[in-house]
């Protein structure tokens, strides 16, 4: 079994910039589609970024593009988003996801991933 664990979130001011990291461990696949997600109160869980492992193709949730960056390292088994200009509504719980891909298209559905961190919680003040 896979596991996740984020790190990185805090408290940043509007405008600024965080970096979170997801350390994968335990087992894995050779082909693997890695994600993150996030969560806001009263929210569903959303889509923001993902990976397929080792093919390194990107999907993004639209509205985030060019804000949000994904990047991972396949070997290492970590997992990177950069969030630059950070806004309030970004505020949640990021986690970060795992599952093993047999098709070419990744995921984008929060019911698809298997494997899950704990969440790191990114608050964006005003």
């Amino acid at each position: 079994q896979m596991h996740l664990a984020e790190s990185g979130g805090g408290l940043v001011q509007a405008g600024n910039s965080l970096r979170l990291s997801c350390s994968i461990t335990g087992r894995t696949f050779r082909e693997i589609d890695v994600a993150w997600f996030r969560q806001a109160p009263g929210t569903e869980r959303e889509f923001v970024a993902a990976i397929s492992w080792p093919e390194d193709k990107n999907s993004y949730e639209e509205s985030l593009r060019g804000r949000f960056t994904i990047s991972g390292d396949y070997d290492k088994k970590t997992l990177d988003l950069q969030m630059d200009r950070l806004k309030p509504e970004d505020t949640a719980v990021y986690y970060c996801a795992a599952r093993a891909s047999m098709t070419i298209r990744i995921s984008r559905n929060r019911y698809d991933y298997r494997y899950w961190g704990q969440g790191t919680q990114v608050t964006v003040s005003t």
